[in-house]
């Protein structure tokens, strides 16, 4: 196989950006303009931080004029932009509507489309890495964005049930309600009782900042911990975090936050291009990235191999 092609005067140019805040250390860039090389284009990909840029969700709506006009394909929008941009756009895709949340604007003939891969990368990421588990009953840990787009996939996987569990009651209840709208209420619930929902469950995800550089810590405490359970964590800075390794002594089985990062970004590829990308190939760019010694998603020998 030939790698990645240098950039030709003679390739399809594709201009595409990164809307939020405080995004500087972001991995997308690299792993969208790399993948864009394979196929064959001449993708650039930029950085457009909020804080450099003095940008502010009242801004927004001349920020998507300017990246038309200049001649965008599309923008990804990451925190704190995903929900003030959804009433800006001219189509909304049913499922970025259900979450209330849009994180790749694809321009088109004309028209902005809106899309949420997120709740779709973590959900490719989980059924590949823990396929016996898309029914099980799960735990979800953070009730943000991030959270809420994780339940949409785990309740759309087919998960029999889902907690979520969240320091601030009135956003975890919010966020069953908007699960609930889509997936019905025997399937989802707010509890403020971790090791209760945790007794009846066989996962857990952590979808909270906790573990993060500079938000050290879990959100489940080891003791909580059984070998039995499956657990998956949001954050891939660092990919192995506290709860993660806690669970890995455990005997649990893991998931890591990279698999979500990497899926989310070939969804938004295809996307953009329309071009396959490649999830394997993404995914080893982002090892390289990220100085990783193991994959992405990771699992006990029980577990089923990954989908290819």
């Amino acid at each position: 196989m030939s790698g990645p092609q240098p950039p030709s005067p003679g390739r399809p140019v594709v201009q595409l950006g990164l809307v939020g805040q405080g995004i500087g250390a972001s991995l997308t860039p690299a792993m969208q303009e790399r993948e864009g090389r394979w196929n064959g284009l001449d993708l650039h990909y930029r950085l457009l931080d909020a804080e450099q840029l003095g940008v502010t969700a009242a801004d927004l709506p001349q920020l998507l004029l300017w990246a038309r006009r200049l001649g965008y394909a599309g923008l990804n929008v990451t925190h704190p932009f995903k929900q003030a941009v959804v009433p800006l756009l001219d189509e909304v895709s049913p499922d970025a509507a259900d979450l209330g949340a849009v994180n790749t604007v694809v321009f088109r003939d004309g028209r902005a489309l809106g899309h949420n891969t997120d709740w779709s990368g973590y959900g490719r990421a989980f059924s590949a890495a823990l396929p016996d588990a898309v029914h099980d009953r799960a735990v979800l840990v953070g009730a943000g964005g991030a959270g809420s787009a994780v339940g949409y996939a785990l309740l759309h996987g087919g998960s029999e049930h889902v907690a979520v569990v969240d320091s601030d009651r009135e956003r975890a209840a919010a966020c069953a309600a908007r699960l609930a709208d889509r997936f019905g209420s025997g399937r989802v619930s707010a509890t403020t009782d971790l090791r209760g929902a945790l007794a009846g469950a066989s996962g857990v995800v952590n979808a909270t900042p906790l573990g993060m550089h500079g938000h050290p810590g879990a959100s489940v405490p080891v003791d909580l911990l059984r070998e039995d359970l499956w657990v998956c964590d949001v954050v891939y800075f660092p990919l192995e975090t506290e709860l993660v390794a806690a669970a890995r002594a455990r005997g649990c089985r893991v998931l890591p936050g990279g698999g979500m990062a990497v899926h989310q970004a070939v969804g938004a590829f295809e996307l953009f291009t329309g071009l396959a990308a490649d999830a394997g190939r993404v995914e080893q760019h982002f090892l390289e990235l990220t100085g990783a010694r193991r994959p992405t998603s990771t699992a006990t020998p029980t577990a089923a191999p990954a989908a290819s």
